[in-house]
Protein backbone atom coordinates (compact mmCIF):
# COMPACT_ATOMS: atom_id res chain seq x y z
CA UNK A 1 0.00 0.00 0.00
CA UNK A 2 1.10 3.27 -0.59
CA UNK A 3 1.68 5.77 2.58
CA UNK A 4 2.26 9.09 2.60
CA UNK A 5 4.10 10.22 5.84
CA UNK A 6 3.13 13.25 6.92
CA UNK A 7 5.69 15.47 8.96
CA UNK A 8 8.25 12.57 8.87
CA UNK A 9 11.50 13.66 11.53
CA UNK A 10 14.78 12.01 10.76
CA UNK A 11 15.16 10.74 14.54
CA UNK A 12 12.09 8.21 13.25
CA UNK A 13 12.63 7.66 9.88
CA UNK A 14 15.04 4.75 10.70
CA UNK A 15 12.76 2.62 12.77
CA UNK A 16 9.67 3.07 10.09
CA UNK A 17 11.81 2.40 7.50
CA UNK A 18 13.09 -0.94 9.48
CA UNK A 19 9.46 -1.79 10.88
CA UNK A 20 8.29 -1.64 7.27
CA UNK A 21 10.83 -4.10 5.74
CA UNK A 22 9.95 -2.92 2.28
CA UNK A 23 6.47 -4.00 2.44
CA UNK A 24 4.52 -0.66 1.88
CA UNK A 25 5.58 1.97 -0.58
CA UNK A 26 6.25 4.87 2.51
CA UNK A 27 6.49 8.38 0.81
CA UNK A 28 8.37 10.80 3.07
CA UNK A 29 7.21 14.11 3.86
CA UNK A 30 8.16 16.81 6.05
CA UNK A 31 5.52 18.84 5.96
CA UNK A 32 2.64 18.64 8.84
CA UNK A 33 -0.75 18.04 7.40
CA UNK A 34 -2.73 21.00 7.10
CA UNK A 35 -5.22 22.36 4.33
CA UNK A 36 -2.05 24.08 2.44
CA UNK A 37 -0.58 20.63 2.12
CA UNK A 38 -3.53 17.90 1.76
CA UNK A 39 -2.29 17.75 -1.69
CA UNK A 40 1.32 15.79 -1.01
CA UNK A 41 -1.40 12.86 -0.48
CA UNK A 42 -2.56 12.59 -4.14
CA UNK A 43 -2.14 9.05 -5.39
CA UNK A 44 -1.91 7.40 -1.15
CA UNK A 45 -5.36 5.76 -0.33
CA UNK A 46 -3.13 6.08 3.47
CA UNK A 47 -1.46 8.27 5.39
CA UNK A 48 0.69 8.35 8.56
CA UNK A 49 0.31 10.75 10.91
CA UNK A 50 2.13 12.77 13.50
CA UNK A 51 0.38 14.48 16.76
CA UNK A 52 1.28 18.35 15.34
CA UNK A 53 -0.90 17.38 12.19
CA UNK A 54 -4.26 18.50 11.59
CA UNK A 55 -6.73 16.08 10.58
CA UNK A 56 -9.74 18.67 11.22
CA UNK A 57 -13.18 17.91 9.62
CA UNK A 58 -12.56 20.11 6.49
CA UNK A 59 -8.87 18.51 6.25
CA UNK A 60 -10.44 15.43 5.95
CA UNK A 61 -13.07 15.82 3.60
CA UNK A 62 -10.57 17.22 0.96
CA UNK A 63 -8.54 14.13 1.96
CA UNK A 64 -11.48 11.79 1.15
CA UNK A 65 -12.30 13.45 -2.03
CA UNK A 66 -8.53 12.72 -3.32
CA UNK A 67 -8.91 9.24 -2.17
CA UNK A 68 -7.66 8.60 1.35
CA UNK A 69 -9.26 5.79 3.49
CA UNK A 70 -7.25 4.88 5.86
CA UNK A 71 -5.34 7.54 8.30
CA UNK A 72 -2.55 5.48 10.68
CA UNK A 73 -1.11 7.13 13.98
CA UNK A 74 1.91 7.46 14.90
CA UNK A 75 1.06 8.63 18.39
CA UNK A 76 -1.38 7.42 21.32
CA UNK A 77 -3.31 10.77 21.13
CA UNK A 78 -5.82 11.46 18.90
CA UNK A 79 -7.25 14.98 19.55
CA UNK A 80 -6.23 15.93 16.87
CA UNK A 81 -8.58 13.94 14.56
CA UNK A 82 -12.31 14.59 14.01
CA UNK A 83 -13.13 11.00 14.23
CA UNK A 84 -16.70 11.97 13.82
CA UNK A 85 -16.15 13.14 10.62
CA UNK A 86 -13.65 10.61 9.75
CA UNK A 87 -16.62 7.53 9.96
CA UNK A 88 -18.72 10.12 8.04
CA UNK A 89 -16.77 9.67 5.26
CA UNK A 90 -15.45 6.72 5.17
CA UNK A 91 -12.03 6.84 6.78
CA UNK A 92 -10.57 4.20 8.70
CA UNK A 93 -8.31 5.39 11.95
CA UNK A 94 -5.80 3.51 13.98
CA UNK A 95 -3.49 5.02 16.91
CA UNK A 96 -0.51 3.64 18.53
CA UNK A 97 -2.21 3.11 22.01
CA UNK A 98 1.18 1.41 23.86
CA UNK A 99 4.27 2.50 22.95
CA UNK A 100 6.52 2.80 26.04
CA UNK A 101 4.69 4.21 29.32
CA UNK A 102 8.15 4.28 30.59
CA UNK A 103 9.45 6.87 28.03
CA UNK A 104 6.85 9.20 28.86
CA UNK A 105 7.14 8.55 32.48
CA UNK A 106 10.56 8.88 32.85
CA UNK A 107 10.99 12.30 31.53
CA UNK A 108 8.15 13.01 33.96
CA UNK A 109 10.16 12.52 36.90
CA UNK A 110 12.91 14.24 35.24
CA UNK A 111 11.60 17.12 34.93
CA UNK A 112 10.25 16.82 38.90
CA UNK A 113 14.03 16.67 39.59
CA UNK A 114 15.43 19.01 37.16
CA UNK A 115 12.98 21.66 38.61
CA UNK A 116 13.27 20.70 42.16
CA UNK A 117 17.57 20.93 42.09
CA UNK A 118 17.93 23.53 39.44
CA UNK A 119 20.00 21.45 37.44
CA UNK A 120 19.87 24.19 34.23
CA UNK A 121 20.95 26.99 36.50
CA UNK A 122 23.65 25.03 37.99
CA UNK A 123 24.85 23.32 35.09
CA UNK A 124 25.74 26.76 33.47
CA UNK A 125 27.04 28.12 36.51
CA UNK A 126 29.75 25.53 36.48
CA UNK A 127 30.09 25.92 32.36
CA UNK A 128 31.24 29.66 33.11
CA UNK A 129 33.30 28.37 35.95
CA UNK A 130 30.91 29.44 38.95
CA UNK A 131 30.86 26.74 41.26
CA UNK A 132 28.77 28.27 44.54
CA UNK A 133 26.02 27.04 45.22
CA UNK A 134 23.70 29.75 46.86
CA UNK A 135 20.29 29.70 45.15
CA UNK A 136 20.51 26.20 44.10
CA UNK A 137 18.97 24.36 47.48
CA UNK A 138 16.11 22.08 46.67
CA UNK A 139 14.10 19.76 48.46
CA UNK A 140 13.81 15.66 49.30
CA UNK A 141 11.35 13.96 47.33
CA UNK A 142 11.13 11.45 50.00
CA UNK A 143 8.22 11.87 52.02
CA UNK A 144 6.77 14.87 49.48
CA UNK A 145 3.29 13.99 48.49
CA UNK A 146 3.39 13.61 44.75
CA UNK A 147 -0.85 13.80 43.22
CA UNK A 148 -1.16 11.79 39.77
CA UNK A 149 -4.03 13.35 37.70
CA UNK A 150 -4.47 10.42 34.76
CA UNK A 151 -3.51 6.88 36.03
CA UNK A 152 -3.51 4.92 32.98
CA UNK A 153 -0.19 2.86 31.47
CA UNK A 154 1.80 6.46 31.75
CA UNK A 155 0.42 7.41 34.86
CA UNK A 156 0.84 4.07 36.72
CA UNK A 157 4.42 3.96 35.60
CA UNK A 158 4.84 7.35 37.05
CA UNK A 159 2.91 6.00 40.58
CA UNK A 160 5.66 3.64 40.98
CA UNK A 161 8.92 5.49 40.18
CA UNK A 162 7.63 8.10 42.96
CA UNK A 163 6.69 4.84 45.26
CA UNK A 164 10.12 4.08 44.97
CA UNK A 165 11.25 7.64 46.22
CA UNK A 166 9.32 7.28 49.38
CA UNK A 167 6.51 9.83 48.09
CA UNK A 168 2.52 9.66 49.29
CA UNK A 169 0.55 9.10 46.31
CA UNK A 170 -2.72 10.72 45.29
CA UNK A 171 -4.28 9.99 42.26
CA UNK A 172 -7.36 10.86 40.06
CA UNK A 173 -8.67 8.99 37.62
CA UNK A 174 -12.41 7.55 36.55
CA UNK A 175 -11.31 3.91 36.84
CA UNK A 176 -9.37 2.88 40.24
CA UNK A 177 -6.49 -0.17 40.29
CA UNK A 178 -6.50 -2.12 42.88
CA UNK A 179 -3.48 -3.78 41.89
CA UNK A 180 -1.60 -0.13 41.91
CA UNK A 181 -2.77 0.38 45.50
CA UNK A 182 -1.89 -2.86 46.84
CA UNK A 183 1.84 -2.27 45.02
CA UNK A 184 2.04 1.30 46.10
CA UNK A 185 -0.48 2.53 48.63
CA UNK A 186 -1.95 5.41 46.15
CA UNK A 187 -4.99 7.01 47.42
CA UNK A 188 -7.49 8.08 45.02
CA UNK A 189 -9.36 10.74 45.69
CA UNK A 190 -10.94 14.20 43.74
CA UNK A 191 -9.08 16.40 41.92
CA UNK A 192 -9.83 18.89 44.22
CA UNK A 193 -8.39 17.10 47.41
CA UNK A 194 -5.19 16.21 45.09
CA UNK A 195 -4.68 19.72 44.35
CA UNK A 196 -5.24 20.90 47.99
CA UNK A 197 -2.61 18.06 49.56
CA UNK A 198 -0.28 17.80 46.57
CA UNK A 199 3.33 19.37 46.95
CA UNK A 200 3.84 18.22 43.20
CA UNK A 201 1.42 17.36 40.19
CA UNK A 202 1.70 15.80 37.14
CA UNK A 203 -0.86 16.11 34.46
CA UNK A 204 -1.30 12.77 32.33
CA UNK A 205 -4.52 13.10 30.95
CA UNK A 206 -5.79 12.28 27.71
CA UNK A 207 -7.24 15.15 25.93
CA UNK A 208 -10.76 15.40 25.18
CA UNK A 209 -13.23 18.47 25.35
CA UNK A 210 -14.00 17.75 29.23
CA UNK A 211 -10.53 18.00 30.18
CA UNK A 212 -9.90 20.99 28.10
CA UNK A 213 -8.51 23.52 30.57
CA UNK A 214 -8.48 21.29 33.55
CA UNK A 215 -5.60 22.86 35.60
CA UNK A 216 -7.14 26.46 35.40
CA UNK A 217 -7.67 29.37 37.77
CA UNK A 218 -9.74 27.34 40.30
CA UNK A 219 -7.81 24.77 40.60
CA UNK A 220 -4.73 26.55 41.08
CA UNK A 221 -5.95 28.54 44.00
CA UNK A 222 -6.44 25.31 45.88
CA UNK A 223 -3.36 24.12 45.12
CA UNK A 224 -0.54 24.63 48.17
CA UNK A 225 1.81 27.80 47.63
CA UNK A 226 5.15 26.70 46.05
CA UNK A 227 3.47 23.78 44.33
CA UNK A 228 5.29 22.26 41.75
CA UNK A 229 2.83 21.27 38.22
CA UNK A 230 4.45 19.10 35.55
CA UNK A 231 2.46 18.24 32.21
CA UNK A 232 3.99 15.78 30.13
CA UNK A 233 0.46 14.68 28.36
CA UNK A 234 -1.09 17.73 26.16
CA UNK A 235 -0.74 21.32 26.05
CA UNK A 236 -4.32 22.09 26.62
CA UNK A 237 -5.09 20.10 29.92
CA UNK A 238 -3.75 23.30 30.83
CA UNK A 239 -4.77 26.97 31.08
CA UNK A 240 -1.40 28.83 30.56
CA UNK A 241 -2.72 32.13 31.00
CA UNK A 242 -4.05 30.71 34.51
CA UNK A 243 -0.49 29.16 35.17
CA UNK A 244 1.18 32.38 34.46
CA UNK A 245 -0.50 34.38 36.58
CA UNK A 246 0.03 31.96 39.39
CA UNK A 247 3.82 31.51 38.37
CA UNK A 248 3.62 35.98 38.62
CA UNK A 249 2.11 36.03 42.11
CA UNK A 250 4.53 33.22 43.30
CA UNK A 251 1.58 30.74 44.30
CA UNK A 252 2.94 28.07 41.48
CA UNK A 253 6.68 27.59 42.61
CA UNK A 254 7.73 25.16 39.76
CA UNK A 255 6.76 24.63 36.27
CA UNK A 256 8.13 21.71 33.90
CA UNK A 257 6.21 21.18 30.52
CA UNK A 258 7.14 18.50 27.89
CA UNK A 259 3.71 20.31 25.72
CA UNK A 260 2.27 23.28 25.00
CA UNK A 261 -1.20 23.92 24.02
CA UNK A 262 -0.09 26.54 21.23
CA UNK A 263 2.76 24.37 20.29
CA UNK A 264 1.66 23.07 16.54
CA UNK A 265 3.90 25.05 14.15
CA UNK A 266 6.56 24.95 16.96
CA UNK A 267 7.56 22.21 18.11
CA UNK A 268 9.58 19.89 16.24
CA UNK A 269 10.67 22.72 14.28
CA UNK A 270 13.97 24.86 14.28
CA UNK A 271 12.81 28.23 14.89
CA UNK A 272 16.37 29.70 16.16
CA UNK A 273 16.67 31.97 13.44
CA UNK A 274 13.04 33.55 13.54
CA UNK A 275 11.35 36.11 16.32
CA UNK A 276 9.16 34.18 18.08
CA UNK A 277 5.63 35.34 17.80
CA UNK A 278 3.68 34.04 20.44
CA UNK A 279 3.74 36.13 23.34
CA UNK A 280 2.35 33.94 25.74
CA UNK A 281 5.53 31.03 25.18
CA UNK A 282 7.79 33.74 25.25
CA UNK A 283 6.55 35.15 28.69
CA UNK A 284 6.86 31.46 30.23
CA UNK A 285 10.59 31.38 29.17
CA UNK A 286 11.20 34.64 31.01
CA UNK A 287 10.71 32.46 34.49
CA UNK A 288 13.74 31.28 35.91
CA UNK A 289 11.27 28.21 37.92
CA UNK A 290 9.84 26.72 34.52
CA UNK A 291 11.25 24.37 32.08
CA UNK A 292 10.17 23.62 28.54
CA UNK A 293 11.54 20.36 26.65
CA UNK A 294 9.36 20.39 23.01
CA UNK A 295 7.57 17.27 23.65
CA UNK A 296 10.12 14.50 23.61
CA UNK A 297 8.72 12.71 26.67
CA UNK A 298 8.46 9.98 24.08
CA UNK A 299 11.77 10.24 22.37
CA UNK A 300 13.47 6.45 23.33
CA UNK A 301 14.97 3.98 20.69
CA UNK A 302 12.15 1.61 22.08
CA UNK A 303 9.35 3.98 21.63
CA UNK A 304 9.99 4.96 18.22
CA UNK A 305 10.45 1.29 17.50
CA UNK A 306 7.28 0.22 19.13
CA UNK A 307 5.70 3.13 17.62
CA UNK A 308 6.73 2.24 13.80
CA UNK A 309 6.17 -1.26 14.64
CA UNK A 310 2.46 -0.56 15.07
CA UNK A 311 2.04 1.61 12.48
CA UNK A 312 3.15 -1.24 10.06
CA UNK A 313 1.42 -3.01 11.52
CA UNK A 314 -1.89 -0.88 11.14
CA UNK A 315 -1.42 -0.53 7.52
CA UNK A 316 -0.65 -4.19 6.83
CA UNK A 317 -4.24 -4.88 8.26
CA UNK A 318 -6.03 -2.88 6.34
CA UNK A 319 -4.12 -4.17 2.93
CA UNK A 320 -4.87 -7.30 4.05
CA UNK A 321 -8.44 -6.28 4.59
CA UNK A 322 -8.58 -6.90 8.43
CA UNK A 323 -9.37 -4.81 11.06
CA UNK A 324 -6.19 -3.12 13.24
CA UNK A 325 -6.61 -4.09 16.69
CA UNK A 326 -6.04 -0.38 17.35
CA UNK A 327 -8.87 1.35 15.27
CA UNK A 328 -10.97 4.02 16.60
CA UNK A 329 -14.56 5.25 15.50
CA UNK A 330 -16.16 8.39 16.39
CA UNK A 331 -19.39 8.26 18.44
Amino acid sequence: MICTVFSAHRFERASLEAANAGRHELRFVHAELMPDTVALAAGAPCIALFSSDDASAPVLERLAEGGVRYIALRSAGYNHVDLEAATRLGIHVANVPEYSPYSVAEHTVLLMLALNRKLVRAHSRVRELNFTLDGLVGFDMHGKTVGIVGIGRIGSAVVRIMHGFGCRLLGFDLVQSDDLVTATGIEYVDLDKLCKESDVIAILMPLSAETKHLINDRMIALMKAGVMIVNTSRGGLIDTSAVIRGLKSGHIGFLGIDVYEREQGLFFHDRSDAILQDDVLARLMTFPNVLITAHQGFLTEEALSNIASTTIDNITKWEDGMRPEHELTGS
